[in-house]
This record gives C-alpha cells, structure tokens and sequence, in this order.
C-alpha cells in the first residue's frame, strides 16, 4: 500500500528554466514551480534579445504548464512536501531540483548586497530586458568578464551603439574554451565593432555617486588605478550552482548537488539536474548536457532503464550582425591545448577570419577550435563525441575538411 501511495503523488520540479522545461514536456503530469514570472525560455538566445534581434516571446520554449512567480522555500524530507512563499504546499512523490545557478557577484569595493543603478548581471530574460532598456547609442558599457556571456553581451551591446569597454582578467578571451590564436582572432572580430577590449585587466571597485538615496554608477576602478567610464556596468563573471534549497535540506552538496547516474541525490526520492546538478565531480553549466540529463532523467522517471554517463559537451557561439560580414561562428570541444605528444593540424585564412585547430590524442580526436566557416563542425563533433580511434589511414589534415573526415 506504500508503494501504491508513494507512485500516486506527483513529480514536482523546482526550477523553471530549459532542464525543467525539457523534463516537464517528457514527463505528463509534472507540477514546475518556477520563481521567474516570465514562462521557460531558451536562455542561449539572452544575447539577442539584449541586441534587439528577438522579443522575449520568440525565446519562449514550448508551452509547459509552470506556477510563475513562486519559490520554494523549503523541502520537508519525511513528509514529502515543499514550502513555497505563497503559502502553498506540494506533495511529491520524486522531486527534482532543476534550481540553475547564480551570477557570480566579484567582490568589488562599492559593490554592496543592492547593486547601483546601472550595474547589471546577465543571466535572465529580465537582466536581458533591463539592459535593452538601459542601452542606447552612445552610452559607456563596460563588461566585466571575457568569458561566454561577457563576449556574447560586448557583442550585443556594441549592436546597440553603445561605446563598449571589455574587461577580462585572464590573458585571453573565452580562456575555458578557446586557444591563444582563437582568442586572438575573437578580439579582432570584437574591435572591429568597436569594442575596446582590455586582457590581463583586474577590477578593483566601482565609483558610483550618491543622488538622494541612490547610488549610480560612474566608473569602473582597475587595480592600476586607471579608470573606465560607465553609464553601465555588466557583470559577466561566471556562474556559481543554486544549493541553498539542497544544503538546507541535508543533501550530499560539494560544489553541485551530488548525484549518481540516474541523476539521483543522497536522498532517493530526489534528483537533481542542470546548472546546480553535479554529476562524477563535474559541473556542466552549459545547456547541452542539461538537456540530456532531462532526457534520462525522463526516461528513469518512467521506471526504464538509463544513465546518464556524462557529456561531452560542444561550447558554441554565433555573434550575428545584419551585415554578414560582421558575423561570426564558433565552436570548441573538448581540450584545444595540445599537451606533449599530441598531434595538432591548424589552418588559418587570415583574410577570411577563419581558423581551425584540431588537437589528436593517442589516435583519438581530443578536442578543437573553429572560427568562420563551421562546416566541419559536426563532422568533427561526432568524431570527439563517439570516442572512437581514427582510421590509420586518415590525414589531420583531413580531419577539417567540410564532411569532418566522413
């Protein structure tokens, strides 16, 4: 009788984001609670709804049925129940934590609990509306961070006329995912729009004014003591998983919410997936391997066999412009550092802006970089995800030609 009680409640998902979304679309009857008022939307396409390109409906992911504007507060373990800060309480019988992650806030000088006006996070659909907002030709934006979204948002800022400063402690642009060449290649494609992009540049403070009680920001204060004007400040420095919910609960956290390959917690009756999922030591933090946990997780649910065994996961970027030859296509897989005895095979058209590196590990393709003309890519992409060795007979140099050497 237990048993029969326990599979009668229902799924709830905390988190209304593209994991709880995808599961939700997988799984009938699931109930998503979602603290964002706006329903589930592709956060891949942030920057272009910052540049102006598409309304936040046409982001929208496919209707799921999500309790807008709640946030669960608390989880009761041995009754099964959320909290949420309406006052409602949900039954479960598995509960899935799909909570995403945070922006991760540096801890800068006069930047307090209450951000200034004008300094801006970018991780949401709303980050993305207040800044479109906000921007205007002519107005000094300075991003703080070079990674992923600070190029993405450099990009769609500059789109918008803004004068734009990018700040980026590392040497080199989108450093987790790009070599030295490709991230030189991304800065001239970034300065020819006008962005001014400073490398090797560590943040210190904000200098804000005091206008009755708010305060604004004016500046942006390197660690040299030089200075970057701003009207707006973007922060883009990284994302941090959302554990509060979990740690409260007792859950097994470590960096993410720890979970086996079901995408199961310490507690068998919840899961976890996404951003704040943390599965063999590894936090994804990309939409991709999110996605597929949800597919897994959708087939666990319904009482089938899977696992989820990791992903190898394909980081790409497409910064559109409405004229062409102001686009640019990027992708990168896998480890693009060569290490000692590895084969690389690089190609460079310097008047085209394309490049392409690939990097072969012990007769297996290890990872690589693609800028320009991605018609490679998925050729390639399979390669590096099936894991298979090369055939003896096939050149590097045949690895980047437009079939990706199939």
């Amino acid at each position: 009788m237990r048993k029969k009680t326990e599979s009668a409640l229902p799924v709830v998902v905390i988190g209304a984001g593209m994991a709880g979304a995808r599961l939700a679309a997988r799984v009938p009857g699931v109930t998503v609670v979602g603290e964002e008022r706006h329903a589930p939307y592709n956060r891949v396409l942030l920057a272009d709804v910052l540049a102006g390109r598409y309304a936040p409906d046409v982001i929208a992911l496919p209707a799921t049925e999500v309790r807008r504007g709640v946030r669960a507060v608390r989880i009761d373990r041995a009754d099964r129940l959320v909290h949420c800060d309406d006052g409602s309480v949900l039954h479960y019988g598995r509960l899935v934590l799909a909570t995403g992650s945070n922006p991760v806030l540096p801890p800068l000088r006069g930047l307090g609990d209450t951000l200034p006006d004008g300094v801006h996070p970018f991780r949401t659909l709303d980050d993305a509306l207040a800044l479109r907002a906000a921007v205007r030709p002519g107005v000094r934006a300075v991003v703080i961070g070079g990674g992923l979204l600070g190029v993405s948002a450099a990009r769609a800022l500059a789109e918008c006329g803004a004068q734009v400063v990018l700040a980026q402690q590392g040497e080199h642009l989108m450093e987790r995912q790009l070599d030295p060449e490709a991230a030189a290649l991304l800065r001239v494609h970034l300065e020819a729009l006008g962005v001014e992009v400073h490398t090797e540049c560590r943040v210190r403070g904000l200098r804000c004014t005091t206008a009755t009680t708010t305060e604004s920001v004016r500046a942006v204060e390197l660690a040299d003591g030089y200075e970057l004007a701003a009207d707006l400040t973007v922060l883009a420095c990284g994302v941090r998983p959302r554990t509060g919910l979990a740690l409260a609960a007792g859950l097994d956290v470590r960096k993410g919410i720890v979970v086996d390959d079901e995408l199961r917690t310490s507690d068998p009756y919840i899961h976890a997936l996404g951003d704040c999922a943390e599965h063999r030591s590894t936090l994804y933090g990309l939409a991709g391997p999110a996605l597929e946990q949800a597919d897994v997780l959708a087939e666990v649910l319904a009482g089938r066999p899977a696992r989820y065994e990791g992903t190898r996961a394909l980081t790409r970027l497409t910064l559109r412009s409405p004229d062409p030859l102001h686009a640019l296509d990027l992708a990168a897989f896998g480890e693009a550092r060569p290490l000692p005895g590895d084969d690389v095979v690089r190609l460079a058209d310097a008047t085209r802006g394309a490049y392409r590196t690939v990097v072969v590990r012990e007769g297996r393709l290890a990872g690589g970089v693609l800028l320009g003309d991605l018609g490679a890519v998925s050729g390639l992409a399979r390669t590096w995800q099936d894991d298979e060795p090369l055939p003896p007979a096939m050149s590097l140099l045949h690895l980047l030609i437009d079939d990706g050497g199939h």
